[in-house]
């Protein structure tokens, strides 16, 4: 996105923060060379990393680096890893620099229980020009269940997680205010400030801090009760505040406890809460190895993995690219498939990457799918054989950190009808970004085509952080009933080559809406939605950002419009209603809408 926040405040120290970060970044000039076999595990495989607090601190460091060395820029490349760290206090010297498909998680019950120094996330990849801090393509990693004992940078965008962290200093969203487009912070504890800079949006869902600073388009606080969340709200500020969260389920983690060795700890879950999850009782179930199937890229296939979990086994995707030709099938209910490493599903063939039956409990977390050249119908199908019958689930399906690439990646053309079908009632989806490439390889109009990113039609769907973009005809169709978002942010294409082929309905109406609720639909409710143009390729309309039926039960809380660049931009905002944004860097919002009127 090319939109760059200014601000009169420069926080005093930011300066030695950014010099302290790169001279981490150096540490790889120094001449120490470790045998980075001696932190494999053979459980995990050759792309995962484990770490203990008696590990020479220079060998580690000289692993961190080759990784960073590796990933920085490799934006669509073929490696994943997973970096971990055995409970325990690190040396603070140790700079944990955090590039493209890598994992870092402490492997603790809680973040405290793994403390490391320092750990960053800049953006000077994008060009050789040390002025440059450009995060908006910062995409495809996460940190999780640790402990930073310092001041800590995280310029992000989409496709990124931060969860269940301690950062005993101040987290930093950017990189000294360069552009960023993210993102997500979930379960964490921040001891001073966070300042989100540049962001032009971002979901804190379930954290704590000292107090919270900076605002852009769409800034949303869920579930943060009294914890210090920004005061006001739209129009004036750029604030959306939810006080509880009704209901999520935290996603499962990777642990290793001294009697039972390596598991996953799955956190039970929480209604109406606020803050942190992880600083009071710890609430969940650990789930041991035996009954865990450890999948590898090099080993396993869709045959493999479906006969162990056929067995009753959960599944663990250690880091890698997983080429399909048939569907992961997933049948039994309170199953865990999880993903390390961005660990990446891959259709051929036309094949669905995955499909999960309509059962409670369902767990699948940490994964990217990714569209392939022959079309697939969708990349992830969950609740293949929803019925009346199934609907009553009394634990969520939960859908976490979960991906999905169409384009960018490939030296093909890449085609999928949608990204994401969710059939099951009752179900928790935390942090998607559903993305049709707008830049990469085999990008363009006819190359990498996908008409819609995701399309719900269970009830009782509940979506924190759901991020869809320039898919080519509607972004999200909402068909099921009681569904809620909390954090929405889209980008509709760049790439529409003339208005007479982006048409929605009968053709009368110009452009397909990047929100879309069926109009048989009778309750929704949505709060912080950003909805963005850029007109890259053509002049074309886009005549409303929003479908929603006109009725008592439908509730929409701040949503925007904002035309980045291109012309002529959006005409409304929601159905007929909302003023349109029409020149670069316009922005329109409503802050109420219900029963088909604006309120606010």
């Amino acid at each position: 996105m090319e939109h760059r926040y200014k601000t009169i405040i420069r926080y005093v120290g930011m300066t030695m923060l950014m010099m302290t970060l790169l001279t981490g970044c150096g540490n790889a000039a120094k001449p120490v060379k470790a045998d980075i076999k001696d932190f494999h595990d053979s459980v995990f495989g050759e792309s995962t990393y484990i770490f203990t607090p008696e590990d020479e601190p220079e060998q580690v460091q000289a692993v961190l680096d080759e990784l960073y060395a590796s990933q920085e820029s490799n934006q669509f490349g073929e490696k994943r890893y997973a970096v971990l760290f055995m409970p325990g206090e690190y040396d603070p010297s140790i700079q944990v620099n955090m590039g493209f498909y890598m994992q870092v998680a402490g492997l603790g019950l809680t973040p405290d229980d793994t403390r490391i120094g320092n750990l960053s996330c800049l953006a000077r990849w994008l060009s050789d020009d040390p002025s440059n801090h450009n995060a908006t393509c910062n995409f495809w990693r996460g940190v999780e269940n640790i402990n930073i004992g310092s001041n800590t940078v995280w310029a992000v965008s989409q496709a990124t997680s931060m969860r269940r962290v301690h950062i005993e200093g101040s987290l930093y969203l950017h990189d000294d205010y360069g552009w960023a487009s993210g993102g997500f912070l979930s379960d964490s504890l921040v001891d001073r400030m966070v300042d989100s800079g540049s962001q032009q949006q971002w979901l804190s869902r379930n954290c704590n801090w000292g107090t919270w600073m900076g605002e852009n388009w769409n800034m949303v606080f869920a579930g943060i009760g009294d914890n210090n969340a920004p005061k006001g709200t739209w129009p004036g500020k750029k604030y959306t505040a939810v006080e509880t969260v009704e209901e999520i389920q935290e996603k499962p983690f990777l642990t290793y406890d001294e009697e039972k060795g390596y598991g996953i700890f799955v956190p039970d879950t929480r209604k109406d809460s606020t803050g942190i999850s992880w600083d009071k009782d710890i609430a969940g179930t650990f789930v041991e190895m035996k009954d865990i199937y450890v999948a590898k890229p090099d080993v396993d296939t869709a045959e493999t993995m479906n006969k162990a979990l056929d067995e009753g086994k959960h599944l663990l995707l250690t880091p890698g690219i997983y080429s399909l030709t048939e569907p992961i099938v997933v049948d039994h209910e309170n199953t865990i498939v999880m993903g390390m490493g961005l660990a990446t599903l891959e259709s051929n063939d036309g094949t669905v990457c995955m499909k999960t039956a309509d059962r409670s409990g369902i767990k699948v977390c940490g994964l990217l799918f990714e569209a392939g050249e022959k079309k697939s119908e969708t990349l992830l199908e969950v609740g293949y054989d929803a019925s009346e019958e199934t609907a009553g689930k009394e634990v969520p399906v939960l859908l976490s950190d979960l991906y999905f690439r169409v384009g960018g990646a490939a030296m093909h053309k890449t085609q999928v009808d949608n990204c994401v079908m969710i059939k099951s009632s009752h179900v928790l989806g935390d942090n998607f970004w559903v993305w049709r490439a707008d830049h990469g390889d085999m990008v363009g109009w006819e190359l990498n085509q996908a008409k819609n990113g995701i399309i719900i039609d269970g009830d009782y769907v509940t979506m924190y952080a759901l991020l869809v973009e320039h898919f080519q005809e509607y972004q999200t169709i909402w068909n099921g009933d009681y569904g809620k978002t909390c954090f929405y942010q889209c980008e509709i294409p760049y790439d529409v080559p003339a208005q007479d082929s982006w048409k929605s309905h009968d053709g009368s109406v110009n452009g397909f809406a990047s929100y879309y609720i069926a109009d048989d639909v009778t309750n929704h409710e949505a709060w912080g939605l950003g909805i963005y143009s850029f007109n890259r390729d053509a002049t074309v309309e886009l005549y409303s950002a929003m479908e929603a039926p006109e009725c008592e039960g439908v509730k929409i809380h701040n949503i925007c419009t904002v035309m980045i660049t291109g012309n002529p931009g959006i005409s409304h905002i929601i159905n007929d209603s909302g003023s349109a944004v029409m020149t670069a860097g316009a922005r329109e919002v409503i802050c109420e809408f219900e029963n088909g009127e604006i309120v606010r």
